[in-house]
């Protein structure tokens, strides 16, 4: 036997008892019927963790009145769905045509016809039902492409450090690195996100860089470094321009982490903020974590050389404030570069898809993101 489904709820506001009484008992036997006297209790209901499904609203009302309220509710975005009807004695075009100017979807007037007030109430309930499905279903794809999106960010970030010879572990690193870097600079949740998942492209443009040039155990020559100097430009290039943000971030910091604080950088030898924030967030990551690396052209360095290094560079590779962020979040940053370790092993697919779940929690230390031991992804 199919379970019934709950009723719908329809918020009746009206300062006058017998008006409520009328629409209640028109609408009770099909519908779960929520009431209000006042446009403050109306409110309330409104915003509370059950909003009610349509609002059948009086006009003039002491207080609030229903004009305001519906103002009010049009203007707030987690409530400005919800289909309101006027139900009012002010019956002229001019009103009428002001309530539907604030939003209201319909206009019934007092006194009310019951087949009517029944009609319009099942249409707007299901031009609202329709509605909520299809915000569901735009949700779940848009959710569905940015896990597609950032899969092959992550894949073709992959490909670039297989290229260089290096883990995927360092892709791991560096991108944590940059969200901790983005939080403790004042960014928001979701733009450190966005930095977090396109991080993992920024050098996507050493897959057009000859390996003779990338593999070379020794110092580059002239030519050769001119040649490695345009891995920038190949990396946007290959992302290519994009109306999404996830990707077009992803190609900002392909083009831009190698510019530095002083102008001294490539490929556009951009100064100051003129460099995109996102690049000169990545490049504190990724220098970082390359000097405490081990590398085809170098050994990794001692931590304190490379912190001693680097806050020689501040003001000339590396932004001042973004230094300062990073420094605040030095302890996050050696644990990750713990846990992440190259002698722990690349990251696998399911790890990589158990730390995402963990990346919306705190584990035991309070860390948000990272598990408590590399073990618990096997």
């Amino acid at each position: 036997m199919t379970p019934l489904l709950p009723k719908q709820s329809i918020l009746v506001v009206d300062d006058s008892p017998e008006n409520i009484t009328i629409l209640s008992d028109v609408l009770s036997h099909d519908y779960r019927i929520r009431v209000a006297t006042s446009g403050e209790k109306a409110l309330k209901i409104v915003y509370s963790d059950e909003p009610p499904d349509l609002i059948l609203l009086d006009i003039m009302m002491p207080g609030l009145s229903g004009l305001e309220i519906c103002r009010r509710l049009k203007a707030n975005p987690d409530r400005r769905r919800i289909p309101i009807i006027f139900v009012t004695a002010m019956s002229s075009t001019e009103d009428e045509q002001r309530g539907l100017e604030l939003g209201a979807v319909d206009y019934i007037t007092k006194p009310i016809s019951p087949p009517i007030v029944k009609a319009r109430v099942r249409t707007h309930l299901a031009l609202y039902d329709q509605s909520r499905e299809l915000e569901r279903m735009v949700r779940q794809r848009t959710a569905e492409l940015m896990t597609t999106r950032q899969q092959i960010i992550r894949r073709l970030g992959r490909a670039a450090e297989f290229k260089d010879n290096e883990t995927g572990n360092h892709v791991l690193r560096m991108s944590h690195y940059a969200r901790l870097i983005a939080e403790a600079h004042g960014l928001g949740d979701e733009a450190a996100s966005i930095i977090f998942n396109t991080a993992p492209m920024h050098d996507i443009g050493k897959i057009g860089i000859p390996d003779a040039i990338l593999l070379k155990p020794g110092k580059l020559n002239a030519e050769e470094w001119k040649i490695m100097h345009q891995h920038p430009i190949m990396g946007a290039e290959i992302i290519g321009k994009h109306d999404n943000e996830l990707l077009e971030t992803a190609r900002i910091i392909a083009h831009s982490h190698h510019e530095k604080w002083d102008g001294s950088g490539y490929p556009r030898q951009l100064k100051g903020e003129e460099i995109p924030l996102e690049g000169r967030i990545v490049a504190i990551a990724d220098v970082f974590d390359a000097l405490v690396s081990v590398r085809p052209y170098k050994p990794a360095f001692a931590l304190d050389d490379a912190l001693h290094l680097m806050d020689e560079q501040t003001g000339k590779h590396f932004d001042p404030a973004l230094m300062e962020a990073f420094r605040k979040t030095l302890p996050e940053v050696l644990r990750i570069r713990e846990i992440y370790a190259d002698e722990n092993g690349a990251l696998t697919d399911l790890e990589f898809q158990i730390r995402e779940i963990y990346d919306h929690r705190n584990d035991p230390a309070g860390y948000p993101g990272v598990l408590t031991s590399q073990k618990e992804g096997d």
